[in-house]
């Protein structure tokens, strides 16, 4: 399994990318930068993206819908500490599979969530 990382904030990255690839049986790719992120984005060679709403270079709903368009079966998790119902509603509309708080109440359960959607794709 394949998991890109789109976060602005590199502790919180680092830290994700060292819970999912613990186990050993998934790579991550860590982006702080969105704009370099959309880049290297390639249909097909990621099963999923954990991608931070709120970024000073490019919104993440942008980012998320430049995703889908390239392609629309990648697993997309939005995260963010900034919770409002219209970006919510608005990343949902857009194609996002799941919507994640920060503060994480558990890396475990960021890992497990990844695991599920990802196989429910397959």
């Amino acid at each position: 399994m394949h998991i890109m990382i789109i976060d602005d904030e590199a502790p919180i990255g680092t830290m994700l990318e060292k819970a999912l690839t613990r186990s050993g049986d998934i790579k991550v790719t860590f982006f702080d930068n969105p704009l370099k992120a959309l880049e290297r984005f390639r249909k097909g060679e990621y099963d999923g993206v954990l991608l931070d709403i709120m970024m000073p270079q490019k919104d993440g709903l942008r980012v998320l819908e430049a995703i889908k368009a390239k392609d629309p079966e990648c697993v997309v998790i939005m995260m963010t500490a900034y919770s409002t119902l219209d970006k919510v509603l608005s990343s949902h509309k857009i194609g996002a599979d799941h919507y994640l708080l920060k503060p994480f109440d558990s890396l475990a359960n960021v890992e497990k969530k990844v695991r599920e959607l990802v196989k429910k794709r397959s």
